[in-house]
């Protein structure tokens, strides 16, 4: 690998997904929350008024393409039925991720 590949997989990016489905009351938060921080990743996971799930991250596109991956599973209990992602600039405004309310 070279190094403009290897400075690009480093590369912060950011990401803010809305999950579908039977996503709230199966431990989606927080199995969520576990996912990103094993693969370095900041940002949060929340409960949305509609029923959905919303999470942004920001990390290397390599970590971020693993959480996505996930989301469009969930744990057991979760039944995903759709997952929209919209990439954004990364603002840098995490320390670690989190489960909010």
């Amino acid at each position: 690998m070279g190094e403009a590949s290897k400075s690009q997989q480093k590369e912060v990016k950011r990401f803010r997904a809305i999950v579908h489905g039977r996503v709230q009351g199966v431990n989606f938060r927080y199995y969520t929350r576990e996912r990103a921080r094993s693969l370095g990743l900041v940002g949060y996971v929340r409960n949305c008024w509609d029923g959905t799930v919303e999470a942004v991250a920001e990390g290397p596109e390599d970590a971020l393409q693993s959480l996505l991956s996930w989301l469009h599973v969930g744990p057991s209990l979760a039944h995903v039925s759709k997952v929209e992602v919209s990439w954004q600039a990364p603002r840098g405004e995490f320390e670690r991720f989190e489960v909010r309310a």
